[in-house]
């Protein structure tokens, strides 16, 4: 560890110089707590991630209530966000209806939440794979109409809890769906955490293939084995430049069990600035930050840069 606080900055050859971190802590990481966080709490959590320099902070979900109780103020917290740039603060909207309160509030970018696999879609939507992509349709058309970025999430990408491994061809099948209807980036989400580096690469060869370019390709996974910075790095490899990650590791996902914390952002962080790539992020404000929001949630977080940070301290 340098002085800084930071570790030794080693470059790795034919990686990025540059990595975007698409921050989803305020909505995937808390979605899933039990106990209600207050509305002026998840503000200052953002207020404090757009601080320390994380350029992207996914502040919120339009979803019914009754389908994540913990993001059922979007249209309480959004209005205090209203001293950032609203590009900067992404929100899952997953109908029309979701994205006409997007908008209302000056939403500027929002990303629809799809699935590789028949059965997550019946369990997260309700639908078949091909009746949800009928459905964002005129969402993702009435969002470009308006001049809004749009994000397409795809969960289930490597591994489903019903259906097992999802075939490569699978996956890009839907991507390729997505894009066609007008996303301009798309998120591979490892929703269980059972992506391994080899099917990371084998599967954005084969977007490639298909032709999605892996500019418009980002990655999201979680670390339930224990592999997500090892699928990070052959994301890297591969030339991948937008990374989501979650401050603290907070996170899961409400209709997969199997699916445990996000891969954390300080995790990340101190991997990509010891390889010598830039974030733009403040390693210490954001362990601050962590650390905050872990008190206010009542336990500690699963990030080990984190702790060890902490520990230092």
């Amino acid at each position: 560890m340098t002085a800084a606080g930071l570790p030794m900055e080693i470059r790795s050859e034919g990686l990025p110089t540059r990595v975007r971190i698409h921050e989803v802590g305020a909505r995937d990481g808390l979605q899933n707590e039990r106990t209600v966080v207050p509305t002026e709490v998840k503000a200052e959590f953002i207020h404090r991630l757009a601080a320390a320099g994380l350029p992207t902070v996914e502040a919120t979900s339009f979803v019914h209530p009754k389908w994540v109780p913990q993001l059922a103020d979007a249209e309480q917290l959004f209005p205090l966000l209203g001293d950032l740039d609203p590009q900067r603060l992404p929100v899952l909207v997953p109908n029309e209806r979701g994205l006409d309160r997007a908008l209302a509030l000056g939403a500027r970018r929002i990303a629809v939440f799809g699935s590789a696999t028949e059965s997550f879609a019946k369990a997260n939507l309700n639908r078949t794979v091909d009746e949800a992509l009928a459905m964002f349709a005129p969402v993702i058309t009435r969002a470009k109409d308006a001049g809004v970025e749009v994000r397409g999430y795809l969960s289930m990408c490597f591994g489903d809890p019903w259906e097992g491994p999802v075939p490569v061809a699978q996956t890009v099948r839907v991507c390729r769906a997505l894009l066609d209807l007008g996303c301009d980036e798309l998120s591979l989400g490892d929703t269980i955490g059972v992506a391994t580096p080899g099917h990371v690469q084998t599967l954005l060869a084969a977007l490639n293939e298909a032709g999605v370019p892996t500019s418009r390709i980002g990655v999201h996974f979680h670390d339930t084995y224990g592999q997500a910075l090892a699928n990070t790095f052959a994301a890297l490899q591969h030339g991948i430049t937008t990374i989501d990650a979650s401050a603290g590791g907070l996170g899961g996902c409400p209709y997969a069990k199997s699916a445990t914390g996000n891969l954390a952002t300080e995790d990340l962080v101190w991997m990509l600035h010891g390889l010598g790539i830039e974030t733009g992020v403040d390693l210490d404000r954001l362990t601050a930050t962590s650390v905050w929001m872990a008190e206010a949630l009542g336990r500690p977080s699963p990030s080990r840069t984190l702790r060890a940070l902490s520990h230092k301290e």
